[in-house]
């Protein structure tokens, strides 16, 4: 779906919900768990949109659309369904990092020109999303030993299905330990890049590398700055880091 001109993914998913929902109140199942069941592919689809707002949108549309279509009558309680399965795959204290954009393919190729890691190098993808970085990672890498940390459930469930040769887990980025990494990469905003700079100078052992897709780290001085086919820059910082200037 994420490959279909917009509107069309969320109009296609928006029509899959409606058609469930109809489907299983025919077998006279009580309609709060039809909404819950039909939101919850809502949910599941909308993570092949293309960026976070336009999940949201494919996530929402049923049950907006059919709490203000007035077909179903549903105790309150029941409209917590979808808000409660948006907000699982969507949690709240996620959006103040990075929305979810995916890595592209090739964005990471130039890197062991720059950064010729060993064989059985250990790498973790802070905030690994749907597992696009884990995959370009592998391709630069791909004797390294991977390992990615998401704070969504469905989000980690899925990338772990797709890159089922990376070890994924479920759970804080800013609480991970960076300890013995040989490289941690992120793909956040600029908002999070000072955040990420303290918890690398503090964890993150000598010779050691923290590499950002598109967002400098602005306190610190690049090792080296390499250019992806799609134009996003790739900035590497070596431990111990190189302050600028202020």
């Amino acid at each position: 779906m994420n490959f279909l001109t917009w509107p069309l993914p969320a109009l296609l998913a928006w029509t899959g919900t409606w058609l469930v929902y109809a489907l299983l109140l025919k077998p006279g199942l009580p309609a709060y768990l039809a909404v819950g069941l039909a939101s919850a592919l809502g949910v599941l689809v909308s993570v092949l949109g293309n960026t976070l707002w336009r999940r949201f949108a494919i996530a929402a549309g049923f049950p907006l659309s059919l709490l203000l279509s007035g077909v179903a009558v549903l105790p309150g309680w029941a409209w917590l369904l979808p808000v409660a399965l948006i907000a699982l795959i969507y949690p709240m204290n996620a959006w103040r990092d990075a929305p979810l954009f995916p890595t592209p393919a090739k964005a990471l190729a130039a890197l062991p020109q720059h950064i010729p890691l060993r064989a059985g190098a250990t790498i973790l993808d802070a905030g690994c999303g749907l597992g696009h970085g884990l995959s370009a990672l592998r391709a630069a890498y791909p004797q390294a030993r991977l390992s990615g940390v998401e704070w969504s459930w469905p989000l980690r469930f899925a990338a772990a299905l797709r890159c089922p040769w990376a070890s994924i887990r479920q759970g804080d980025m800013w609480r991970a330990d960076w300890r013995g990494v040989d490289m941690v990469y992120l793909f956040q905003r600029p908002e999070s890049m000072p955040r990420a700079v303290a918890k690398a100078e503090q964890e993150l052992p000598p010779g050691a590398w923290l590499v950002s897709l598109e967002f400098a780290a602005q306190s610190l001085r690049p090792t080296a700055v390499c250019q992806s086919v799609d134009g996003k820059p790739v900035w590497l910082y070596q431990a111990p880091f190189v302050y600028t200037a202020d």
